[in-house]
């Protein structure tokens, strides 16, 4: 069921809202062809048996701004409005999607196994702010490696700064960032560069200034609670209805402004115990969407609940939703880094959990967790490599820190290209955060633009509150506070400089080491052999692809001393391809050999790691 206002090529707009306990909804238009109504033009509309009311207006053409009035009392925006041109609490906006002239006819899509992901926030990532001076940026993006992007969310939020998480009008882009044309010139410049483009959507609750939803029917309920605001409706009398608000919103990305893949918030917020859960919905529609188009379109869910059922084929029991981010690999690799023990790092530090990641995924899959004080997670046995998204830092590892610093002030240079190893060289899909490729220096802080004085007292409060269980010490940055803002923008220049382009070349060698050698650049779980040395602090991980006869193991050292190892990689002769100690990437020095012969004594230094091939090509 389609809604919002949808324009046709015959210059008339059909008006759709769901509100199935009102008596009474009038589609005021507020202005049309530039011209202000006062008093506003009332259009009756009239209501299906599922609650949906529709009316059809002749001259609402594009710019023609509206709102729903209901009950003859209560003036509100549309829930489903397409644009929001002047904020969160003023009158919605006509747009004509068809008027956009796309250039990526010949966009075949990226497969999601090949995927180099950079995450990225429109806000912050350059001075502007905006979508089309994210533009510029995407060449230095192709030349690291990268290949698709990932935007935070952009759906209409209050005020001019925001993570993105509070948006309250899902169907509408941010006007501050550049509005609906904004977004899709960037998708279409991206495309042409050959680049993928994944967008974060909110699914598991609105934000608090703005959300209208209450006003028109039973979009929430009481029954569960989010650590965000009020659950959303998913499972209760009338929920049909609203799970097709947001079916049809992926929908909606996907083919208004040709998104590739949609990331899914914090799905473990999403609360629905009827017997056809949201995600296996939403996912069937995705899937439908694909054939119909003849390529593929990805889910990848944020989940914290290590349950592969997500990512589990339908047909075999699972919601089928394509890839999930996996917290277990940033959680084991930070520790390691860091020595951090508070929190949820509790249940984490010795590089066993780091190995077993590499192999599997997940570390949890059924053990006690000390930090839940219970077991977690199950089998990942079955879940191939494209089905993990793994990274060292994300907007949320890093901006959910009270003074959220990035690795780069946390951890010295050598392990920052350790942790650079670890993520790109796993047999996952690799997630760079904005900036980590030159070690940016500047902190994500989290930031709000509210305008109601006691919503912005309780965020404050709140964000206080939420580092209890961390211990750290100090206030944290005021989230209203424009400064706060300002102080999380990265500086593009940096990555031409010194020590920040040190790594960068890093980055780049090992994205281009990926690419090139199939043992790493077919994500297969199955042919890996890791294995921890708990005493040294060592980590040995051995990939390799029979097709293709291709072989490799490295070696990762979190000590921090020097760590002598035997590596049997097995019978052949085995050629060094990278030392992230060497003086070429302003180490202090390597001192691992050149080649090895079916086996060697090695001394790796601290904080580093080495990557051998095999050279005669002939398999394990």
């Amino acid at each position: 069921m389609k809604i919002g206002a949808i324009f046709s090529e015959d210059g008339s707009c059909e008006f759709i809202v769901w509100a199935p306990f009102l008596e009474k909804v009038e589609l005021e238009i507020v202005q049309s062809s530039g011209v202000r109504h006062d008093p506003f033009l009332l259009v009756p509309m009239e209501k299906d048996k599922l609650g949906y009311w529709r009316t059809v207006v002749g001259d609402a053409h594009p710019g023609t701004l509206y709102l729903y009035r209901l009950d003859c009392e209560k003036e509100r925006p549309d829930p489903a409005s397409y644009s929001q041109p002047s904020g969160v609490h003023s009158p919605s906006q006509v747009i004509d999607h068809s008027s956009f002239n796309w250039g990526d006819e010949n966009w075949k899509g990226i497969a999601l196994a090949e995927m180099i992901i950079y995450e990225l926030h429109v806000g912050t990532f350059t001075e502007e702010g905006t979508f089309d001076a994210v533009i510029p940026g995407l060449d230095e993006l192709l030349d690291l490696g990268v290949n698709a992007i990932e935007l935070m969310p952009v759906a209409q939020f209050p005020g001019g700064r925001n993570w993105g998480y509070d948006g309250v009008y899902p169907y509408a882009v941010q006007n501050s960032y550049g509005g609906a044309d904004g977004l899709k010139r960037l998708v279409d410049q991206c495309h042409k560069k050959g680049m993928a483009v994944i967008l974060d959507v909110v699914y598991n609750h609105l934000g608090p200034e703005g959300n209208y939803l209450w006003d028109y029917g039973p979009y929430f309920t009481r029954k569960y609670k989010t650590p965000w605001g009020e659950a959303i409706n998913y499972d209760s009398a009338y929920s049909d209805n609203v799970k097709n608000f947001f079916v049809e919103n992926a929908i909606y990305w996907l083919e208004n402004y040709h998104m590739d893949a949609l990331r899914l918030d914090a799905v473990h917020g999403i609360f629905d115990m009827s017997a056809r859960h949201f995600l296996m919905e939403l996912a069937e529609s995705v899937d439908k969407f694909s054939r119909e188009k003849g390529r593929v379109f990805y889910l990848i869910a944020e989940s914290n609940l290590n349950d592969a059922r997500v990512i589990t084929p339908r047909e075999l029991g699972g919601y089928g939703i394509h890839s999930q981010w996996s917290d277990d690999l940033h959680h084991s690799l930070h520790t390691l880094l860091t020595g951090e023990d508070a929190g949820y790092y509790v249940d984490f530090g010795n590089p066993w959990h780091l190995a077993k990641s590499l192999k599997e995924g997940f570390v949890y899959t059924g053990q006690h967790s000390i930090f839940r004080r219970r077991k977690h997670g199950n089998s990942t046995e079955n879940r191939q490599g494209e089905q993990f998204v793994v990274f060292s830092q994300n907007h949320d590892q890093i901006g959910n820190r009270m003074l959220g610093e990035r690795l780069s002030a946390l951890i010295s240079f050598e392990g920052l290209k350790l942790a650079a190893g670890a993520v790109l060289l796993s047999p996952y899909i690799p997630l760079l955060f904005m900036g980590e490729e030159y070690g940016e220096e500047s902190p994500f802080l989290y930031f709000v633009s509210h305008s109601d004085s006691e919503l912005i007292e309780a965020v404050r409060k709140g964000r206080a509150m939420e580092f209890e269980d961390f211990n750290w010490s100090g206030e944290p940055p005021d989230p209203q506070s424009e400064a706060t803002f300002l102080r999380s923008r990265i500086d593009w220049i940096k990555r031409n400089e010194g020590k920040h382009k040190n790594i960068l070349d890093f980055y780049k060698a090992l994205i281009g080491l990926r690419k090139k050698i199939p043992a790493l650049s077919v994500l297969d779980k199955d042919n890996i052999e890791v294995r921890e040395d708990e005493k040294e602090k060592t980590i040995f991980m051995k990939r390799w692809n029979y097709r293709n006869k291709s072989d490799v193991f490295v070696v990762f050292n979190f000590n921090k001393s020097e760590a002598r190892l035997t590596v049997t990689p097995n019978k052949g002769t085995w050629k060094k391809v990278l030392d992230s100690s060497h003086e070429k990437w302003n180490g202090p020095g390597a001192l691992t050999p050149e080649t090895i012969v079916d086996q060697d004594e090695i001394t790796i230094k601290s904080y580093s790691l080495v990557l051998y091939e095999k050279e005669n090509k002939h398999g394990r």
